[in-house]
């Protein structure tokens, strides 16, 4: 079994992360950082999602001496100069709601008629403190005018795929782990993970 430290405290993503390993369910698990004592706040200095989640993913390894994985994300607007990009869990703040991230985006876009964005995730495997492969993964779509619908997390009840009429928010985790950005980002690093695991015994976190 390959275990992987996820190099997030964010159990929403270590949860959508898991009901997308497909295959690998029985050969991949996700160690949470929040089982390990003295795990550290993992510092995210960037400009950019892949720096970001290189730092993290480094980071998180480099503590544990093993496997790790981390990922940056946000939510890029055309109309707003792609904010609140790397800012988009701190947009409205460093303990700001979902709801109140949302309320200052649509605030934002007031009055806006391009209403164009994209998700963006960039995901980094480390090993022992060095990244070994970073994969990215996007979704275009459009900011609806209002949150719609109450899965999913972050701004997904007022982002609109392209091709559907319905938010993150409403279409569920169904659909949303087939076509969204982290959904892209994760099957490449699925690819790169089955590759790894055909050339190895075994691979364990310890």
């Amino acid at each position: 079994m390959l275990q992987i430290l996820a190099g997030t405290t964010n159990q929403h993503k270590i949860e959508e992360f898991t009901g997308m390993l497909g295959d690998l369910a029985d050969k991949v698990v996700f160690v949470n950082p929040n089982t390990l004592r003295n795990f550290p706040e993992l510092t995210e200095n960037g400009t950019t999602f892949e720096e970001n989640a290189r730092q993290k993913a480094e980071q998180a390894s480099a503590f544990a001496d093993a496997a790790a994985m981390a990922d940056d994300s946000g939510l890029e607007v055309l109309a707003l100069d792609g904010a609140p990009g790397i800012y988009s869990a701190r947009y409205a703040g460093e303990d700001a709601t979902n709801e109140q991230r949302i309320t200052k985006l649509l605030n934002a876009m007031q009055g806006i008629t391009d209403r164009r964005a994209r998700f963006v995730c960039v995901i980094a495997l480390a090993y022992r403190g060095e990244v070994v492969a970073t994969f990215r993964g996007e979704v275009n779509g459009v900011i609806a005018d209002a949150p719609k619908g109450t899965n999913g997390f972050g701004y997904d009840p007022v982002f609109i795929p392209e091709g559907y009429t319905k938010s993150f928010g409403e279409l569920g985790e169904d659909v949303k782990s087939q076509i969204s950005h982290r959904a892209h980002a994760f099957a490449q690093t699925c690819d790169f993970i089955r590759e790894e695991l055909a050339s190895m015994d075994d691979f364990e976190f310890v």
